[in-house]
């Protein structure tokens, strides 16, 4: 799933099984998935495979992300820098 998808896939994807990722993840793409670009298209579908309590913990600033495109793909899908 790493190579770029199809917008309809992406908001697949993007249906999760925990609410507070829902929350963040579908404004996103509504919003702004299709203006990145393709090195950050991939980026943010390689953060999709991600498993949600990996996620969660990243997100809610619990851990923090050593994959350096990942972590930066969190900020910009927070909209904000972690508290």
């Amino acid at each position: 799933m790493s190579e770029p998808m199809n917008i309809a896939r992406v908001k697949w994807a993007c249906r999760r099984g925990m609410l507070e990722l829902d929350v963040l993840f579908q404004p996103f793409v509504e919003t702004q998935y299709e203006s990145l670009t393709d090195s950050d298209k991939a980026t943010f579908v390689r953060l999709l495979e991600c498993e949600d309590p990996e996620l969660f913990a990243w997100f809610m600033g619990h851990e923090q992300c050593t994959d350096a495109a990942l972590a930066k793909m969190i900020v910009q899908v927070r909209g904000r820098p972690a508290p």
